[in-house]
């Protein structure tokens, strides 16, 4: 089987402009005589690639560990976009019918507008993911979250799809399991050629 790991690293990767930077601090280290390392990781939970959950910007929404984790994992199309918004139109022109997932491939640079977020919810999609930081843009994060998570779609944010060609796949992707907050870091991956996976 084919695995595209597009998952970003939490201590390279920017950060969204005003997060705090990912900081990690080793309590024991071999190197310096002790029996094992252990290091303690502290970042914010939208760091690199990570879900949102509705709680991010729905007053009592889903935290991390109530979203099912059927929504990531399964088949999903990769969509090319171009930098800028992505409005309803292109939605209707682009997205096939009966995606259950969908991952935009703008090169960190397509964000979805309010209408072209509301557009893609109104097809019932499990999943939506982008390799921007994020689905919005610095000022006009609302709109397009609260399209979104007000319908109960998770987001995959922060992926690394510089590897990968527009079309089908599996995606893998669940959060970590974080009681009671609205994000999680997660290892993504793409698989291509998965024996078991029936292409539609």
């Amino acid at each position: 089987m084919r695995i595209i790991d597009i998952s970003r690293d939490i201590l390279t990767t920017p950060v969204y402009p005003g997060d705090p930077e990912p900081k990690i601090h080793r309590f024991e280290e071999m190197k310096k005589g002790a029996d094992c390392n252990l290091t303690a990781l502290c970042m914010c939970l939208h760091n690199a690639t990570h879900i949102d959950a509705p709680n991010h910007f729905v007053e009592n929404g889903g935290t991390t560990e109530t979203l099912e984790l059927e929504r990531f994992v399964g088949d999903c199309t990769v969509i090319e976009a171009p930098a800028g918004p992505i409005y309803g139109d292109f939605i209707d022109n682009n997205v096939p019918e009966g995606c259950e997932r969908v991952i935009i491939k703008g090169r960190g640079k397509a964000y979805f507008s309010e209408n072209g977020a509301f557009a893609l919810a109104s097809l019932g999609v499990k999943l939506v993911g982008t390799d921007s930081n994020s689905v919005g843009t610095q000022g006009a994060q609302t709109g397009p979250h609260r399209a979104f998570l007000g319908a109960d779609i998770p987001l995959l944010e922060g992926l690394n799809l510089e590897d990968v060609t527009p079309g089908n796949y599996f995606l893998v992707a669940p959060p970590l399991k974080i009681g009671g907050v609205e994000a999680a870091p997660t290892r993504a991956i793409l698989i291509s050629d998965y024996l078991f996976w029936s292409k539609k």
